[in-house]
């Protein structure tokens, strides 16, 4: 891969020049990944031709309320080596990082959100974002990161998340993809929360060609407390790839997950998820719950929930369905005079509803249905 070699890197002239050489030098030495490994199985990871693209950077805009610390084009130092998964992608955006960070002081409570958007505007790039967010002890702070682009842009975007939530710490995050229908997307996203914090993960996952997000939430301190939330719709030739870890390495911590999809036309799902409790975890609490429908017969789902639990006392459940539209529902509809493709939309509406109303930002909510209608109406037509 020339085009992300340690020269290119040099040529580029960044912060950090020495680390982000050592990670393309990883990166050269690193197997591209394979969906015979189980993190990728169900993936279309085989689909991708990195030697199509060359480095480059979104067009990124930050929009932050006063009593927020912003800095763009940061040198992380050691930070930029903290991540537990290390793989391919993960080093090329080491190595080509475009990183944002922001941090709430303590005891600080802000209350409008602070608003990133990267936009991808050039066809055959790659770009690599990294946002870094630490809230501080007993501080609040609301994140909505969107990643745009236009229909028909043949790019691959290649984000990072990284959260460092402190003692009684309150935190909200919400990740949109909003990406055209030609470009990749290869997200990694870790939290980590200390004693009494309080953080939310949330996704909507509308846009992409192949969209993946890997999250792992830990949980470091007793009496933590994480939820993630995600929606995703796919239509057309669309995949959406999800890959979840709850991980209590304290005890009495409480972790929930909420997963709602639907897939149509010839699309794919994949959720995966893992609930870890470990040996010191006593006392702890985690839920995990993936609901999909198919909209399509030739639309496909896959949801896979799993358990890992080292320790007693502890109050662990996971559910997943796949299947279509409830037929009463629709009949329901249809008996009082709807016509049926807008008794479908109401169905999934009302499906999504539950994931919408827990966004951390209210009025997205309203465009994000919006969105949603939208792919149902180019079903119906």
């Amino acid at each position: 891969m020339p085009a992300f070699s340690p020269d290119a890197v040099r040529a580029s002239a960044p912060p950090d020049l020495d680390r982000r050489i050592a990670a393309a030098e990883r990166a050269a030495a690193a197997a591209f990944p394979s969906a015979e490994e189980e993190v990728w199985r169900y993936s279309r990871i085989g689909e991708l031709d990195l030697s199509a693209f060359t480095p480059g950077r979104a067009i990124t805009t930050v929009d932050a309320p006063d009593g927020v610390h912003v800095v763009q084009g940061a040198e992380l130092g050691d930070r930029a080596d903290d991540a537990d998964a290390v793989d391919l992608f993960h080093e090329l955006n080491r190595a080509f990082m475009d990183a944002v960070v922001v941090s709430v002081p303590r005891g600080r409570a802000i209350e409008q959100p602070v608003v990133i958007t990267h936009r991808l505007d050039a066809a055959g790039v790659a770009v690599f974002p990294r946002l870094i967010i630490d809230a501080a002890e007993d501080s609040e702070i609301t994140v909505v990161e969107q990643f745009v682009s236009p229909d028909g842009l043949v790019a691959l975007c290649v984000p990072r998340l990284e959260v460092d939530v402190a003692a009684a710490g309150r935190l909200k995050y919400l990740g949109v993809n909003m990406l055209g229908s030609s470009t990749w997307h290869l997200a990694h996203q870790q939290a980590f929360g200390a004693r009494d914090s309080n953080t939310l993960l949330a996704t909507v996952a509308l846009g992409g060609d192949y969209a993946r997000v890997r999250t792992e939430a830990r949980v470091t301190g007793q009496g933590a407390s994480t939820r993630q939330i995600a929606l995703y719709y796919a239509d057309a030739n669309q995949m959406h790839d999800f890959r979840t870890l709850q991980d209590h390495a304290a005890p009495k911590t409480h972790s929930d997950l909420l997963f709602k999809g639907a897939v149509q036309d010839h699309a794919k799902s994949v959720y995966t998820g893992l609930i870890k409790i470990r040996h010191d975890a006593k006392g702890s609490q985690a839920f995990q719950t993936n609901r999909n429908l198919t909209l399509s017969s030739g639309a496909w789902a896959e949801s896979v929930p799993n358990l890992d639990i080292e320790t007693n006392d502890v109050k662990c459940s996971h559910a997943s369905t796949v299947g279509p539209i409830d037929e009463e529902q629709r009949f329901y509809l249809e008996s009082r005079g709807i016509p049926p493709e807008i008794a479908e939309r109401l169905v999934v509406l009302g499906f999504f509803d539950e994931v919408l109303e827990q966004l951390p930002v209210g009025p997205l909510a309203a465009q994000l249905r919006e969105l949603v209608s939208a792919k149902l109406q180019r079903k119906s037509s």
